[in-house]
């Protein structure tokens, strides 16, 4: 089967996600080059237990791959850290999960105030600055302090995915953003190579049915001189009227308004996967699988997220444009939560 092409709605005015009940504003359905949502009303107060808030941010370099998260499920706030060496293979990872929801700071529309994450294992900051976003982190044989540079003119793929009136997805992927600054892994400091580092955000407001799997894929790079993100997604968006995909040349976003075929081998993970339609074909080969799997009463996640590169092309409203080498992820994640 080929992409299926559908009819999306580019939002261009701020708007509310959630009407003063706590239903979604239908309003709000549909994509944005920047953020333009107010998703304060996904804080736990008119609605309880269903609310899913999170920043996730992957960052990458040609030795490292980075990535931190401050969640809050309601019934509980679930934090990580880890870094990965792409040369020896070796990952540190250190996880945290709390009651209830205190451990973490989330605000209530992104970039209004920072995101923090505060437990006996680890520590997060996640800091909004002129011209970036400040990654801090902390846990027992790891630190880091990177800086997300936002380029002038940077834009990003904000998107309203409605299951219901009362299940729906406010998601903003950021990819290609420029990364410096350094980590450190049991004592030893790693500086971040200027040029070949490149961070992505995952940021998220939304309340979700209880079952949900999904596909996410980002990548980010330079190819022919050019700034190349790219940001796929499937599963979770199909049927509603809304996907996740597009591609960001030199910072401005070349929406994809298609539903996606994403080919895998779930019995062998690292074997190539291809994601393609009418209006992009790419093939990602990965190296790694980072596999996770949590079981803890009634939140449940089994995820096989594997870093690799990407190749292929993609059509813009420039033309179409050649993937070559972009390195990134694609992953499969299943969650009861």
């Amino acid at each position: 089967m080929m992409g299926r092409r559908i009819v999306e709605r580019e939002l261009t005015e701020p708007v509310s996600l959630c009407l003063a009940d706590g239903r979604l504003d239908r309003r709000s359905v549909g994509w944005s080059r920047t953020p333009l949502h107010d998703t304060s009303g996904i804080d736990g107060r008119t609605v309880w237990g269903r609310n899913k808030r999170w920043e996730y941010w992957a960052v990458t370099t040609p030795t490292h791959i980075v990535s931190l998260t401050v969640s809050s499920l309601d019934y509980a706030a679930v934090h990580g850290i880890m870094v990965h060496d792409i040369r020896s293979g070796a990952t540190v990872e250190r996880g945290a999960v709390s009651p209830l929801a205190g451990s973490a700071t989330l605000p209530p529309r992104l970039g209004a105030s920072s995101a923090r994450a505060r437990t006996r294992s680890l520590s997060i900051d996640i800091d909004e600055l002129p011209g970036g976003t400040r990654l801090r982190g902390t846990a027992p044989g790891v630190a880091f302090d990177i800086t997300a540079e936002r380029p002038d003119g940077h834009e990003v793929l904000a998107v309203v995915v409605p299951w219901s009136h009362k299940r729906f997805q406010y998601t903003v992927k950021d990819v290609a953003r420029p990364a410096t600054g350094w980590l450190d892994i049991d004592g030893t400091r790693v500086e971040l190579p200027s040029g070949e580092s490149w961070a992505v955000l995952d940021h998220g407001r939304g309340r979700w049915p209880y079952r949900m799997r999904w596909n996410w894929g980002a990548a980010s790079g330079v190819v022919d001189g050019r700034t190349i993100g790219l940001q796929l997604g499937g599963r979770w968006t199909d049927g509603t009227g809304s996907t996740e995909n597009g591609v960001l040349v030199d910072g401005v976003l070349h929406k994809i308004s298609e539903e996606l075929d994403w080919a895998y081998d779930e019995r062998d993970w690292l074997a190539p996967w291809r994601i393609h339609g009418s209006s992009v074909d790419v093939t990602f080969v990965p190296f790694w699988d980072h596999t996770s799997s949590t079981e803890l009463g009634v939140f449940g996640s089994r995820g096989h997220q594997c870093f690799g590169h990407y190749s292929g092309w993609a059509d813009t409203a420039e033309g179409r444009i050649r993937i070559d080498g972009l390195l990134g992820w694609a992953e499969d994640v299943r969650n009861r939560w």
